[in-house]
This record gives C-alpha cells, structure tokens and sequence, in this order.
C-alpha cells in the first residue's frame, strides 16, 4: 500500500485493519514508513513490534521493544515482550539480561522465572530450568513474591515441568503434565503434539498417531486457508509463509512427527506424503527439522540435494541434534569416508554433546576400517562384546520377571533388549563386511554362528546368513533353509522379497536339483507381476527378469554360453519395461564375459546365438537412450559425459567389439 494512499491521520486505523486482516508484512511497510517521520511514535513502534512478532521476525521486534523500554521505562511490559523476542531469536544470553530486572517486580516475576527457565532450557542447561520453574512454582503454592490467581500461569509452569520431565525420558508423567494443562487452558495443538511426542518416544506409535490425527483434522477444518495436502495432490499453491498462526496450529510438527513414525515403521512413502500434507512453504523459508526429514526421507531419489541440505543445517545454530550423526552415517553408507573423517574432525566440539559413545565408537571404527581393517575389526570387536554381555543380562532380567510374573518388568527388560540388539545387529555386519570385502566367506559365517544366540530370529541376521552361505558355493542347501523362510513369510504377497533372494533361491533350487520348485516359485512370481500390471499398468516390475538374468549368468559362468546368453536376452523382453539400470548391469556382465572368452578362441558360438546377441544389443541402443548405464554418485566433482553414461552408448560399444571379434 502507498504512503499516498494514507490520508492523514488514518494510519493507525488503516494499521489495525491490515492486522486484523492478517496482512502484517503490508502493515510493516507502512509503520515503518510513518516511523521515519516520526520514530519516538510509541503506537507506531508497538504496532511494529508485534507485526514483526506475527511475522516471525524475533529479532526485529526485539528491536522494536528495545525502543520503546529506553522510552518508557516505567512500562515493565515492554521489557518483558524483549525479552521474549530475544529469546524467540536464539539470542539467549542478550534475552536472560533483558528478563533479569523483572525478577524483582511482583507483577512480572513469575513470567520472567518462567521465561528465564525456558532459556536455560533451550541451552541444554536442564538443573537451572527445573530450578527455575521449581521456584516459579513454589511462588505461587506459597502466596509470596510473584503468585496470580490466574490458574493458565501455573499450567504454564507445568508445561515446562512436562519438558524437563520428557528430557529426563519420565515421558508418561511428562504426558500426564501436558494433560493436566489441557485441562486448565482447553485444547491446545501444541500440548496435543507434546504428548504426541511422549508417546513416540516411548515407541508408543498408535496414540501418537491419534493425537497427530486430531491436531491435522482441527487445522484443516479451522484453517482452510493453509492448505493442507494440496502439494500431495500435484495442486500448485502459494507459500503460506511462516506465520504465528501457522506456528500455533502445530501442523508443520504434526505432520514431521508423522513423518518420522512411517520412516520408523520402514513405510518411506507415507513418511514422504506426510511431508508434502504440510501447508505449503518455500524452500527457503522452512523450518530446520522440515529440511532434516525432507533430506532423510528423499535420500534414495534424490542424494546430492539430501547431502547440501544436511551440510547446510551443521552450520545453521541451532540445528536438529540428529543431523551430525545422520550425515556421518549417510557418508558412511555412501562409502565417503574421508568426508566423515573431516566432518568428525572439524566439528569435535559436537563429537561429544551430539553422538552418544556407542555411535561415535561405531563411526570410528567404519572409518578406520578403510586404512587399518584389522584395528578396525577390533574395535568392532570391543563395542560387539559389551553389548553382548548387555544382551545377556538382560535376556536374565526377561526370565527373572517372568517368574516373578512382573509384565510390567518383563515389558520393560524386553524394550531394552530389542533397543540393545538394534545396536548390535550394525556393529555385527560390520565386522562381517570386513572380511566380506576380501572374500573370506568362512570367516564371515564363523562370525555369524558367534551371534546365534542373540540373534537367530532377527531378519537382517538370517538374510545375510544366507548370502554367505550361497557364496560358498558349496553350501546351497543350507542357504535354501534359510532364504526359504524369508520367501514363504511373504508368499502371499511375493513381490515384497527382494528379487535377488528370489534370484539366489532359484539357483540354490536348481543347483541341488530341485528344479521342481525352482519353476513354481518362478511361476509364482509371474503371477505376482501379472496382477500387479493389472492393478498398475505404468509400473516396471523387475523380479522376474532379475531371477532369469541371474539364472542366465549361472549358466554362463559354468561355460553354457548358448543356454545363458538366451536366457538373459529373453530375460529383458518387452525392452520398454525390462531395461533398466540394474538389468543392463547383469546382461552386460554376461556380454563381457562371452566377448572375452571369443576373443580368446576359448568358446565357438553358433551363428544363430551370434545374430540374437546382435539383435539384442540393437534393441537396447534403441530402448537405452535414457536409461543410465550406472547410477553416479552424489558428491562427485567430475561427472560422466552424459552422452556416455546410457544403456544405448555401452550396447554400441559391446556390438562393435562384438563385430570385431567375429570378424
């Protein structure tokens, strides 16, 4: 709105119509524009305080309130709102001077010890915050210095008890306080994701979906306006920027929380919807724990953008405390381990205010592993044998409970078992990857049969018992006990297994002569694939066809070049939904071990098995332009020549060498 437009003496009113119409960011314009004519306007500065309080600007209204108490000293109010923004800012030590006076003010006292808690609080300083609300609350039991007979002051206090109680982990007496207060004040989104938060933490993931679900549904219904789910939808609307009221409904850490308990629940896509349901913000403007999940959650598809976000919050302050370890984690998996060993070592003040030992332990050890396996194998050795000997006894406290017939000790020593193993089961696999990497097979099942006793119901555990096995080459049958139990728990359902274990099962099938049922899993999953493209006829479906290339490579590893080479060539047929990254890889392994082997006169092929191999190879030119022929990694600095990273680039070069060999 222009100055212009402004008859004279209208502008409080016009600036109370744009608040109350929710148009802060205009009516900042035009405060700030009457300010400069006037800047001791105590109407005008308090106007623009709160605007840009509305507006989440924490530090301009400081600014803002600054002012006004040099101006009106006499006005403790002003001190306080602050002090309040300071703190909103992050600006805590410059927020604790700003409340200090108000202490000796009866009127103010309660709030600032309440502010002054919350502060502490935010710093991690947890005895001064629960000093603080203690004497807060003791104040007003006792009559004293401080105490109002307004009971939202005391719930306001019992909130903070609440936080300090749920950072304690006492996160069901933290729930009853948020409760309690829900009492007091009516519905509040924000105590409704508190004890939603509570019971999360407890891996209580049904009633945290229930809370989450109430406050999702009363922000819809009361606030249209925010559009929640339209991005979800593919509508394309405007950002609904940061606002209070936007804070105050508590979706944006409604719908976080959601996220995080489909992750948790290995549900990707519901936790990936959950993030796009959330009112519509630009990318600059969301929140740092929206930006951890949006990273998380979007890691597999999209690496690089998931990388730049979480090196962006390790420099932001504050930042999501899980975001260090889960960037070291990431670079880990991602096998950039000089990258973790420089994060770990720029950020040492971090090491040990945000990874706990046994996480820190873990990472050293990975790291290591690179440039010294075998100290690496013992450190891993060290952190597998204490959590071992936790293991033990709390498989002891299980039994001893139970015959005491204590659920509530048996409850407690089971949670504490499964959380103690989801520990081991890492520092396990990763021991046995060393000698995995240099093809000890023996050694990696000898490892595997040390950890029986803990973990011989665990998926993971069995899955890679199974490969092991498989690899030996001399141990199929035992691998068929294994991956079978991993088939026929998902039989109904077959496409959910992985298709290299349906792959690995078929060869251990046909190689111990079981061909019999190597052919009914085989027509079991062609079934599976054939309603699936009823149901979702856009979908490529690549069980089948990885099952056959890996049958076809078997033969042609055991010289069956003929048999092979067809099999993996009918295999990828209809190329339009066959040819993938992944598929090439196989067929092209299968291709360079056959040219290699004709270009060394070792194997003569019939001239009808060499024109289906070109026929192929045309097809995939044809099909391939697309496809990538090997997924880049994230953080590389020099990229491939696009035009030679395709599936239609590396078939011409297999045809042409092939044309070559055969003259």
């Amino acid at each position: 709105m222009e100055a212009a437009a402004v008859p004279d003496g209208q502008y409080t009113a016009v600036a109370y119509r744009l608040i109350g119409g929710g148009r802060c960011g205009e009516a900042v314009s035009l405060l700030s524009r009457e300010l400069q004519k006037s800047c001791r306007s105590r109407g005008g500065l308090s106007l623009l305080g709160y605007c840009h309080y509305q507006l989440q600007d924490f530090a301009a209204a400081a600014e803002c309130y600054e002012q006004l108490a040099a101006l009106h000293p006499e006005l403790e109010a002003y001190r306080l709102y602050q002090a309040q923004a300071l703190y909103k800012a992050g600006l805590y030590a410059e927020a604790l001077r700003a409340a200090g006076p108000l202490l000796d003010l009866p009127a103010y006292q309660g709030r600032a010890l309440r502010l002054q808690a919350a502060i502490h609080y935010a710093q991690g300083d947890l005895p001064a915050a629960k000093s603080l609300v203690e004497e807060a609350l003791a104040a007003a039991a006792d009559g004293g210095p401080g105490t109002t007979e307004d009971p939202s002051e005391r719930a306001d206090a019992e909130i903070m008890l609440g936080c300090l109680l749920y950072r304690q982990g006492r996160h069901e007496e933290a729930s009853g306080k948020f409760a309690g207060a829900m009492q007091v004040l009516g519905y509040c989104p924000e105590l409704s994701y508190n004890m939603a938060l509570c019971c999360y933490a407890a891996k209580q993931y049904a009633p945290a979906l229930k809370h989450i679900s109430d406050i999702i549904e009363r922000g819809i219904h009361q606030h249209p306006e925010l559009s929640v789910g339209m991005t979800t939808e593919g509508i394309d609307v405007r950002s609904v920027g940061n606002t209070l009221l936007l804070h105050r409904t508590a979706l944006v850490e409604a719908f976080n929380l959601k996220a995080a308990i489909e992750y948790q629940l290995h549900n990707l896509k519901a936790a990936q919807e959950a993030l796009t349901d959330m009112p519509p913000r630009a990318e600059e403007e969301l929140d740092p724990v929206t930006l951890h999940n949006q990273a998380l959650m979007n890691m597999d598809s999209q690496p690089t953008e998931g990388f730049e976000k979480l090196q962006f919050l390790l420099l932001q302050n504050p930042c999501p405390p899980e975001t260090f370890g889960n960037l070291l984690l990431l670079y880990c998996k991602h096998q950039y381990y000089d990258l973790a060993a420089d994060v770990l070592a720029e950020n040492a003040h971090l090491t040990y205010k945000l990874l706990t030992p046994y996480l820190y332990n873990f990472l050293d050890a990975i790291i290591t592993c690179q440039t010294a396996p075998e100290e690496a194998f013992h450190k891993l050795d060290d952190s597998a044998g204490t959590l071992a000997e936790q293991l033990r006894k709390l498989t002891k406290q299980v039994q001893e409970a139970r015959q005491n017939w204590d659920d509530e000790a048996v409850k407690k020593a089971v949670n504490e078992y499964d959380e103690t193993l989801d520990k081991y089961i890492p520092v396990l696999m990763a021991q046995a990857k060393i000698y995995w990497d240099m093809k000890n097979y023996t050694m990696v099942e000898k490892i595997f049969r040390k950890s029986v006793e803990f973990c011989n119901e665990h998926e993971v555990w069995k899955l890679n018992v199974a490969h092991v096995l498989f690899m030996q080459e001399n141990k199929y049958k035992e691998a068929i006990s294994f991956y079978e139990p991993i088939v026929k728990k998902h039989y109904d359902n077959i496409l959910h297994v992985s298709a290299i274990v349906l792959a690995n099962l078929c060869v251990s099938y046909i190689l111990t002569s079981q061909n019999e049922d190597a052919e009914e899993l085989m027509r079991k999953i062609e079934k599976g694939e054939e309603q699936l493209s009823y149901s979702n006829p856009d979908k490529n479906i690549y069980h089948l066809c990885i099952v056959n290339l890996v049958i076809g490579t078997l033969y042609c590893v055991k010289g069956n070049y003929d048999f092979g080479i067809s099999r993996v060539i009918k295999s990828l047929e209809p190329y339009n939904k066959k040819l993938s990254t992944d598929t090439w890889y196989y067929a092209k392994r299968c291709f360079l071990s056959l040219l290699e082997n004709m270009s060394k006169h070792m194997i003569m092929l019939r001239d009808s098995v060499i024109q289906e191999c070109i026929q192929f190879l045309k097809q995939c030119e044809l099909y391939g332009r697309h496809i990538p022929a090997v997924i880049e990694q994230p953080l590389e600095e020099k990229r491939m020549h696009s035009g030679k990273n395709t599936v239609t680039y590396e078939a011409r070069l297999l045809r042409a060498l092939m044309y070559k060999i055969i003259g």
